[in-house]
């Protein structure tokens, strides 16, 4: 069976790998649905890298205000109405925080949703939309959410060739992720600089005011010549932080709903230290692939134990949980399930 998906990406950001999580799934499942002789075509911001057909949207402006992310949202729905009048779409996979605001009437098209965010981050009415399958990326988003319908829970992935697995590694700690409040980029550094180690900070400040003010007041002021700011980094920069570092620090603040940056490092053979927020118990495997810890001070204790952590053992615990090909597998059985589904009204 030959599908023709039409996968919808957060307007404001370009999918690659240098943006966030939800790009990232979105460019590993278009990759993989080419490959295995689907149709993909997406809808996003211009610069997007996919592997199947592109319909760009314009591109985000330097400062996002209200009203520039308004008209992103109206250009996006323009975008799938015009590609739904002119191609047979299976099924729209949506991957935006917003994607309410720009979503068709169900009954014109099977509809999926993967919520990469915490629950609360979404509309309250997000549950109310009936025709609209919603799909969980771990087992404590989905229990954050009590729902009477379908919503099926695939884990992510991620491309394991990618990611070079090295057994030794240098001193440097790494943090690594979108700068904002919530990832606690600030709370690495304090860990860092408690312990005199150097500490590599990188990933985009997005153009969001609270970010921005974030960076400059909480971030800015603990930087170094030891601990410093690397900025946005490519797949091969990414890849050679992650194989090098001591161990990766995720003092994250807010549920995380997956990590794909953990199971990074764990391709990488490198340790994770992270903070027991959401899902990241179910990826860092406590005394396994890393500690998982409740506090800054023990944070700063497991980076003395982190070479008790076996980089090969990180790497197996990769190739068997967190392999991109099974998550993609994954997704193909859901999409024929859903478009096999009875209809219901909206």
């Amino acid at each position: 069976m030959c599908l023709t998906i039409l996968s919808v990406a957060y307007p404001l950001f370009p999918v690659s790998p240098a943006s966030g999580g939800a790009e990232q799934i979105l460019q590993i499942l278009d990759r993989c649905l080419v490959n295995a002789g689907h149709r993909s075509i997406v809808i996003a911001a211009k610069n997007s890298e996919v592997a199947g057909q592109l319909v760009e949207t314009p591109a985000a402006q330097a400062e996002i205000s209200p009203s520039i992310r308004k008209a992103a949202q109206e250009s996006h729905r323009d975008r799938i109405e015009r590609t739904l009048e002119t191609e047979a779409i299976d099924l729209i996979h949506f991957h935006g925080l917003d994607f309410l605001s720009y979503r068709p009437p169900s009954q014109s098209v099977r509809q999926l949703a993967t919520l990469h965010l915490p629950v609360s981050w979404y509309p309250e009415d997000l549950f109310q939309h009936r025709g609209l399958i919603l799909n969980y990326v771990s087992q404590s988003q989905a229990r954050t959410q009590a729902n009477t319908f379908f919503t099926p829970v695939i884990g992510n992935g991620i491309d394991l060739d990618q990611f070079t697995f090295t057994p030794r590694k240098d001193n440097y700690l790494l943090w690594l992720g979108r700068v904002c409040p919530e990832k606690g980029a600030h709370i690495a550094l304090h860990v860092a600089r408690s312990l005199d180690l150097p500490l590599v900070l990188a990933g985009p400040v997005h153009p969001f005011g609270d970010h921005q003010t974030y960076f400059c007041e909480k971030v800015v002021p603990l930087l170094e010549d030891d601990r410093h700011y690397v900025g946005p980094v490519n797949s091969s920069q990414r890849a050679k932080l992650l194989s090098g570092a001591r161990c990766l620090l995720v003092p994250a603040l807010a549920p995380e709903t997956s990590s794909l940056v953990a199971m990074e490092a764990a391709a990488s053979g490198t340790p994770v230290i992270a903070f027991a927020s959401g899902a990241l118990p179910e990826i860092v495997e406590n005394g396994k692939t890393g500690w998982i810890v409740s506090c800054e001070e023990e944070m700063a204790d497991a980076v003395h134990r982190s070479a008790e952590i076996i980089p090969a053992a990180c790497r197996r615990a990769a190739e068997v949980r967190f392999n991109a090909i099974r998550m993609a597998q994954d997704y193909l059985s859901l999409y024929e399930r859903i478009i096999n589904l009875p209809h219901r009204s909206e």
